[in-house]
């Protein structure tokens, strides 16, 4: 408890989330924290969580390290995934086989995507930057092949719906999802080896590779893992809209680096916590919800979410204890 309490970047975080909700019922009132709102606020929160996720791994491991490709990669999972199981199962005899078919593919594509990426990056040489900027742009390109550049419908599928949008005792069951992911991932990082090197190779390289680390290997698992999460949120964003799209969520790459730099992740590798990228997720998406309630156009919420991550990023160069002490 006493770490609990001395920890600044999840206190702020907490305290992000209770003003937020604060500020959305003083300006959007009491429909704000209805328990309708909550479900649907939550429902959105695992598409950007997750892609969030596979960032924060990217960054964790240094060298540069980011991934621009999630939101391109999930789009692409989706897309490919229904136009080819609606070819092996009907939808109207197995609903059921035809939703886990549909899952199965979009992790497999997810996986190659993160293994796409991790070999550019690991063996290639690429910079994760230029890397993923070009497969983002790839993996668009075949969606939009593949669909001719028009959204799909997929209809209603009352497995996928009730996944991506009916409550189980009182949370969304892709929340729910997204909560598991998030603390099975926490649990990598925190007590499995995997875990232990990556932020060794993330803080420093040099000291990694002496201690017999394989640098290659662990970047290409690194990326191949945020791709497995691209995949997820692929299914994630399929279930909620009934739909495939190639475009959708095209603001999603800025606002996933914005709650992974808001969490406290160091975008020069080796720090960063799971349940503070939570909270920071959890603490946008409320702000995005009241957006909606006050009718403030996207626009502004875009350049809101760009004005966020420079502050950010300015905020996370400056160490505040020296600036002051200097000033003394």
């Amino acid at each position: 408890m006493r770490n609990i309490l001395s920890d600044r970047q999840l206190n702020f975080l907490a305290a992000a989330n209770v003003l937020v909700l604060a500020a959305g019922v003083a300006f959007a009132g009491a429909n704000f924290i209805t328990l309708y709102n909550f479900q649907s606020m939550s429902a959105q929160v695992p598409e950007l969580g997750l892609l969030a996720l596979g960032v924060m791994l990217a960054m964790i491991s240094g060298n540069g390290g980011i991934d621009l490709s999630g939101i391109a990669l999930a789009n692409l999972a989706g897309v490919l995934s229904y136009l080819l199981v609606r070819h092996w199962v009907s939808v109207d005899d197995a609903p059921l086989l035809f939703v886990w078919t549909f899952a199965a593919v979009a992790l497999l594509v997810g996986l190659a995507g993160g293994m796409l990426n991790g070999f550019l990056i690991a063996h290639a040489g690429l910079t994760p930057i230029i890397a993923t900027l070009g497969t983002q742009m790839f993996f668009t390109g075949i969606a939009v092949v593949l669909t001719n550049g028009s959204a799909i419908s997929i209809g209603y599928i009352e497995p996928l719906d009730d996944f991506g949008n009916s409550p189980v005792l009182g949370l969304p069951l892709c929340f729910s999802l997204f909560l598991a992911v998030a603390l099975l991932l926490g649990i990598v990082l925190r007590f499995c080896p995997f875990g232990l090197r990556l932020y060794l190779m993330g803080s420093n390289a040099k000291a990694a590779r002496y201690a017999g680390i394989a640098l290659k290997k662990m970047l290409f698992l690194t990326y191949t893992a945020s791709g497995v999460l691209a995949g997820i949120a692929g299914i994630v964003i399929a279930a909620r809209t009934s739909s495939v799209k190639w475009d959708y969520g095209s603001s999603y790459v800025l606002i996933a680096i914005l709650i992974v730099v808001m969490a406290g992740v160091r975008p020069d590798g080796g720090y960063g916590r799971i349940v503070c990228v939570v909270l920071s997720a959890t603490a946008l998406q409320m702000l995005a919800s009241l957006f909606n309630f006050l009718n403030i156009s996207n626009f502004f919420r875009d350049c809101a979410w760009g004005l966020l991550l420079l502050l950010f990023l300015a905020v996370s160069r400056v160490d505040i204890r020296s600036w002051l002490a200097s000033r003394t």
